[in-house]
């Protein structure tokens, strides 16, 4: 039985990956009392009073909502809420797995962007952060934008900074191995939707100067009236000497490759065209850009992707858990670039400089203490800038 036989029929045999079960005893009259009528009378006016009183009497303050309308899922495009709801259930349940927080996943049939806003506006008295997954670009940069605008908790698109996040924490320690600063470094990103913006959105914020973007298209080049808003936006920020070609072209020169785009597009030819010591961050799912032996021939010192079975796994899965459980705990509004690096630097502090090398620059989704470490700086961060659970949830 190959793995999608097997996903298949537990799938079908537990109908989904997370059930809800109860946190209080229900097993005679007293019980039903304190649970429910007469009883829940008293939360329900506390809450009354003052509604930050539901992050104490109610699962808002250990809940949120993973939300997708199932456009963009996985490598599979758009295929619709019913087809997407595997997915925030298996988010949900990561978010049990490593956090222990608690997750609902939802699938809205809409793709009206208004409609989705509206849609969690309405539901997001019951949650405590909302998890925005697999809804595609440009479209999804809309819904997070306003819902950041108009809610009182945090939220957070993972396919966005999720892999922004696990990106920089690789980068971190790579800069450590090859001995350059984030100032100096030349960089190109080939996929330019969701996670290649925030990707680069996120690099320019540590320092990183030489960027350039590229599509199907070619390089991202200001004053491209083709280009959607997200990316018009962007190529004001990046490609600032107006780099113009496709990524063979493009890639000539550079320090790092960031791919968050198709499978097999980079070739070893092309890495060879780049600067030495060269970092190859093929994150395309199931099939890299490259495979990492390839990239080695090519003369890549460093090479990361997205997969279990090869060093250097760039997973979300590193990241969104402890985000939430950081952003739950401290009661923050938004998660900003300033929670975002120090979630990144957490990450990378927990490879000790002494087992530090070209195969090992980011540590295990498995590792126990990725979770902590990123909700402690979460925490931390939140706590040095004042964002603190006093001042931003009203």
């Amino acid at each position: 039985m190959n793995v999608k036989e097997e996903s298949l029929k537990l799938h079908k045999q537990n109908k989904g990956k997370i059930k809800i079960t109860g946190t209080m005893p229900l097993n005679n009259r007293h019980d039903l009392s304190v649970a429910y009528t007469p009883g829940i009378a008293g939360p329900c006016m506390e809450i009354a009073k003052n509604k930050k009183n539901a992050y104490e009497y109610t699962l808002k303050g250990r809940t949120i909502a993973v939300v997708t309308n199932g456009t963009a899922v996985l490598g599979l495009g758009n295929i619709g809420p019913e087809a997407g709801l595997p997915v925030v259930e298996g988010k949900a349940l990561l978010h049990k797995k490593f956090a222990g927080t608690d997750a609902i996943p939802i699938s809205i049939d809409s793709s009206d962007p208004d409609e989705i806003v509206n849609t969690i506006k309405n539901i997001a008295p019951g949650f405590g952060g909302i998890h925005i997954e697999d809804i595609k670009a440009p479209e999804c940069f809309y819904i997070e934008d306003k819902l950041k605008e108009e809610l009182d908790i945090p939220v957070y698109h993972d396919d966005q900074h999720g892999t922004a996040i696990a990106v920089l924490a690789g980068i971190f320690n790579s800069l450590k191995i090859i001995k350059k600063k984030m100032n100096e470094l030349k960089v190109v990103i080939n996929g330019a939707g969701a996670s290649g913006i925030a990707t680069a959105k996120l690099l320019l914020a540590v320092g990183v100067k030489d960027i350039v973007l590229c599509d199907l298209n070619g390089a991202i080049v200001k004053g491209d009236k083709t280009l959607n808003v997200p990316q018009q936006e962007i190529a004001e920020l990046t490609n600032k000497n107006l780099e113009k070609g496709n990524l063979k072209d493009i890639i000539k020169n550079k320090d790092l490759f960031i791919g968050v785009s198709a499978a097999g597009v980079l070739t070893r030819e092309m890495v060879s065209s780049m600067n030495k010591d060269a970092m190859v961050f093929a994150l395309a799912n199931p099939t890299p850009e490259i495979m990492p032996d390839e990239a080695k021939l090519g003369g890549a010192r460093i090479v990361a992707t997205g997969r279990s079975d090869f060093p250097n796994q760039i997973n979300n899965v590193l990241v969104f858990p402890g985000i939430f459980k950081g952003a739950l705990e401290a009661r923050i509004k938004d998660i900003d670039d300033n929670i975002k690096i120090a979630a990144a630097k957490g990450i990378a502090a927990l490879i000790e400089d002494s087992e530090l090398n070209e195969d090992n620059i980011v540590p295990s989704v498995f590792d126990k203490d990725v979770c902590s470490a990123v909700s402690k700086a979460v925490i931390d961060t939140a706590e040095k800038l004042g964002l603190t659970k006093e001042t931003l949830v009203s």
